[in-house]
This record gives structure tokens, sequence and C-alpha cells, in this order.
């Protein structure tokens, strides 16, 4: 598609629609809301997650089922996972949102637990560089499950891309290391997505913008610091694959990774150090119908 802007000015209108729209008044009706309930780190990367990954169908109905869950921890996800007694888990037994269900809901309580019990912050999951990196166990590599000839440890990650400094290798480690417990649900692997999938990872790099990005403007935590903004990928979901494509911003055909590497590298071009803030600009411009 032909851009209908040139390059400066398609600049200055993405800037001033990222003015626009990364602002509070943007997390009302936002999944980002969830998190913003709460002030212990702790507490906003858990439902900073959960709320990111439940993230599909209408803001308004994935806003309520958060709800609903923080109600079913007491108002106190981290303190109820850490300490939960195995009665206090049958009130999950009901939970559900779409294909989100009970047996998905125990898993990420026994992921966050196991997690917990080992490092303070949900940002080691992503980081398979540390200490970490003896953890992981090389009994749940998958040995009959191979892409281009290669053995995964999971069926979704590269042994050799786990190792890639890059939001690409961070996520491909997540997810191993999220399905590293014993005796894990199958069906709940379709819910946490990898770029060896080919998947967008949409989710799972909106969730790394919410903890990443620190720009002081109330929207984005700014948590992590290991992860820095420079590194992330543009969370490609169907707002921002339409609008960016209309700009010319999107040539490949499918809508995959490498969709969303090739957006994010022409963001780059407008702010190297902070792609991802682009966002804002693409998604408020699909959801509001300015485009």
């Amino acid at each position: 598609m032909i851009p209908i802007f040139k390059f400066s000015e398609l600049k200055q209108f993405l800037d001033s629609k990222v003015d626009c729209y990364n602002n509070p008044n943007f997390i009302e009706n936002d999944p980002i809301s969830i998190p913003h309930l709460f002030n212990k780190q702790q507490d906003i990367e858990i439902m900073g997650f959960w709320s990111a990954m439940l993230a599909w169908g209408q803001r308004k109905t994935i806003i309520n089922k958060c709800r609903e869950l923080i109600s079913l921890m007491d108002g106190a996800p981290y303190d109820f996972i850490m300490n939960h007694r195995d009665e206090d888990l049958k009130r999950m037994l009901n939970f559900k949102h779409r294909t989100f269900n009970a047996t998905d809901t125990l898993y990420f309580i026994a992921f966050f637990r196991h997690h917990y019990q080992n490092y303070s912050s949900l940002e080691d999951a992503f980081l398979p560089f540390g200490d970490k990196e003896a953890e992981f166990r090389e009994d749940f590599a998958v040995n009959d499950f191979t892409e281009s000839g290669q053995k995964q440890s999971s069926p979704s990650c590269l042994l050799s891309q786990m190792a890639k400094h890059t939001v690409e290798g961070n996520l491909n480690y997540f997810r191993s290391y999220f399905f590293s417990l014993e005796d894990f649900p199958r069906r709940t692997m379709k819910h946490i997505s990898s770029p060896s999938q080919k998947s967008t990872c949409k989710r799972l790099n909106m969730f790394l913008r919410w903890m990443v990005r620190d720009d002081n403007r109330g929207v984005d935590f700014g948590l992590w610091k290991r992860i820095k903004p420079a590194q992330l990928v543009c969370p490609c979901d169907v707002h921002v694959d339409r609008v960016a494509r209309h700009l010319g911003l999107i040539d490949r055909k499918q809508t995959d990774w490498q969709t969303a590497l090739e957006l994010t590298a022409k963001l780059r071009q407008f702010d190297a150090q902070d792609p991802a803030k682009y966002d804002f600009a693409l998604f408020g411009l699909g959801v509001e119908g300015e485009i």
C-alpha cells in the first residue's frame, strides 16, 4: 500500500496521537485498568499478566472477568497465591472466560506460587540468562516434536531460540519456563503463545509494554529494568494491524511474528529507544474509528 504520509509527516502525526492516547484517561476502559487497582509490585505483575492473557473479546467483559477473579482471590492476588489452602481453590472451579476455564486458572495459580517462591519479580520468568538457566528441566524436552530438524524444549520453543538476548528469546524462554511444572495441563498451552509458533504474541507483548515502558505518563508501569523499552515489540492486534497497513507500515500479507517485527522495525525509525509507544497511536486510531 502506498503510504498516505511522507516520513516526517507520519512521525509527527503518530507522535501527536501517542500524546492523545498515552494518558490516564486511557486507563478506565482498557484492561490495563486492572493492574492499576494495586500498589504492590507482585499484585501488579500477577493481575497485569492475567488481564493481558484474558484480553480477547470486548474490553468491558475482560475488565469485569478480571474483577471477578480478583474477588475470588479476596482482593489480594499475591497473598492468596502464596498462602491459600487447597480448599480455597474450590471457589475457582466456576471461573471461565471464553475458552479460559478452571483448569487454566488453577495452573496459573500453581505457576505463580512456584515462581514467587524463588523470585521477587515476574521479570525473572522472561530472563533465561541468569541463575535460573540451570533450573530449566531438560526432561521437559519433547523428543517427538521437531521443527526444521531441531529439537525443541516444548512444542513451541526451539532450544537455540531461547538463548537469544532479544524479546523473541525472552518470549520463547518464558513459554518453556511457564510450562515446566510437573503435569502441566496441555490444554492451557493455547493461552501462552511464542514467536516459535509464528504467533504475533499480541497479549504477551502488551504485558511487556505495561511492565517495561517508563515515561511518567501514568499508563505503563515501568517496573522492570532489565528488559529495555528499545527491545520491545509492538503488540499487533486487529486494530493495530489494520491501521498500520493503512499507513503503509506493514507490507507482509499474513499477520504473524514476522509481521510484528516488520511493524516494529518501521516504528524504530520514528523512535529507536521506544518503538512500542506507537501502540497507543495505532490502537487508539483503530478502536476510536479515526482510521
